[in-house]
């Protein structure tokens, strides 16, 4: 059954800028489709695009049979409840504490007042500190977020994602700024829980061998469109350079997997 169904998306700033045309894809409950490209085929405007904070021009975005771009603002807001984003740059309030940073991925869900004195219900706490203990950072629940390394802060913004127990996860660049070990254990981190709790995920990820490893499906975007859509086996070297233009994919590929090596000898 398809979570996210986007027919016809097209996103143009203008008769030149065309950063997404006509783009029609399906995502299934529970799966983990990684979204590459080169830098300005529209791979953050589609994620955007989804939940509206960029608008498309034309196109459907069908959420759980729900047309998104059809929404008036006070419903629009009910609707980006379950969607949980995480962003390249963590998006924390840096002065707060891990916990209620956490917290604040319930925002949608208490009143105005209890958000403000950051009063949450008793259940809304407990599962703040079960979703901190998933992601390696019971312990540092009271530190503040600005005392955490980037690896950290994305663990923070994961649990706050799932905080508000989304049926759809969009994931801008999750590893772009952070050490090839500390990418690996957080993509790996985002595909268990997407399995564990059946949730469909659509990451923008830069790094394609990361991408390979860990995702169900790879969708490649090229100037806007969609050039490939296919499991990470099918990502050959033709498909490759579909999406990249020219390149030694072969060399590049053994390359990345000297560099792994290494570093799993020296972790």
């Amino acid at each position: 059954m398809s979570t996210l169904t986007l027919k016809g998306l097209t996103k143009h700033y203008s008769k030149t800028d065309k950063a997404l045309t006509d783009v029609n894809l399906s995502i299934q409950s529970g799966e983990v489709v990684g979204l590459i490209g080169p830098s300005g085929a529209g791979k953050s405007t589609l994620i955007r695009c989804i939940n509206r904070l960029t608008e498309p021009t034309s196109g459907e975005v069908l959420f759980k049979k729900t047309d998104l771009t059809q929404l008036p603002k006070s419903q629009l807001k009910q609707a980006r409840r379950e969607i949980g984003m995480i962003f390249q740059e963590y998006a924390l309030i840096e002065r707060l504490t891990v916990m209620e940073n956490v917290l604040s991925g319930r925002l949608g869900y208490v009143p105005f007042w209890r958000s403000f004195l950051r009063k949450y219900q008793g259940h809304d706490i407990q599962n703040a500190y079960a979703l901190l203990d998933r992601v390696g950072l019971y312990q540092h629940a009271n530190k503040r977020a600005d005392a955490l390394s980037g690896g950290q802060r994305q663990r923070v913004g994961i649990a706050r994602a799932l905080a508000q127990q989304p049926s759809l996860l969009l994931i801008d660049e999750p590893t772009a700024a952070l050490d090839p070990k500390t990418a690996r254990q957080i993509m790996r981190l985002i595909t268990e829980v997407c399995y564990e709790h059946q949730l469909p995920a659509i990451i923008n990820i830069h790094d394609v061998n990361l991408a390979t490893q860990f995702v169900d499906r790879i969708i490649g975007l090229k100037a806007g469109e969609v050039v490939f859509d296919g499991t990470p086996n099918e990502l050959d070297e033709c498909a490759l350079t579909t999406i990249y233009g020219e390149e030694d994919w072969n060399a590049t590929t053994n390359e990345a997997d000297q560099i792994s090596g290494l570093e799993l000898e020296f972790a």
